[in-house]
């Protein structure tokens, strides 16, 4: 009787979050907490598989989500695909993209919303010049972008002092979030046209 969307952000993204933790505080090691991280994807999968995302009718928005350049764990952009999916968002997801990878999907697709995530804090300095970067490429010029991870849970300002558009604790809220960021786009955007 328990949502898929509840066991993926109540009990998994939970669960991920204490494998970073102990993975800070030397309680795992890097292969304990990768099989950790394999062993809840393979769970999102499964759930995946027995229990498909309804079709919702809705303003059909398209996302890209994807972990920021040399962060080796694409958990929570995997989750971000899964809730958003099941909201009726068309999602695409990259792991382990480099820069131009994401420039090209995002030149070459159009996205209403990307979304990156960030695992370690070491990434943090190139994430301004990536989110201008997409901005400047993107095939969408009013394109919203959001981030999430530890870092911005702990201190949600910092979404707007990298460039992004917003950030939210967790993936049901991101996409809340996410629907008002692309409506006010889409006003704006009707408004003009």
């Amino acid at each position: 009787g328990v949502s898929v969307e509840s066991i993926l952000i109540e009990l998994l993204a939970p669960t991920a979050r204490v494998l970073g933790e102990y993975w800070e505080a030397d309680r795992c090691d890097f292969v304990d907490v990768t099989m950790g991280l394999w062993r809840l994807q393979e769970i999102v999968h499964e759930l995946s598989a027995k229990m498909p995302a309804a079709t919702r009718p809705g303003p059909q928005w398209r996302a890209l989500f994807t972990p920021m350049p040399g962060d080796q764990h694409s958990f929570g952009a995997m989750l971000l695909d899964e809730i958003f999916a099941r909201e009726g968002w068309f999602t695409d997801r990259l792991s382990e993209a480099s820069t131009p990878e994401i420039l090209e999907k995002v030149s070459s697709d159009w996205f209403d919303l990307v979304g990156l995530t960030l695992g370690c804090d070491s990434h943090m300095a190139a994430l301004p010049s990536l989110i201008s970067a997409i901005r400047s490429v993107s095939a969408n010029p009013g394109i919203a972008v959001m981030v999430g991870g530890r870092i911005f849970v702990e201190a949600p300002a910092r979404a707007t002092e990298v460039g992004a558009d917003g950030t939210a604790s967790d993936a049901r809220l991101a996409e809340i979030v996410a629907c008002g960021l692309v409506a006010r786009v889409t006003r704006r955007e009707f408004a003009r046209g």
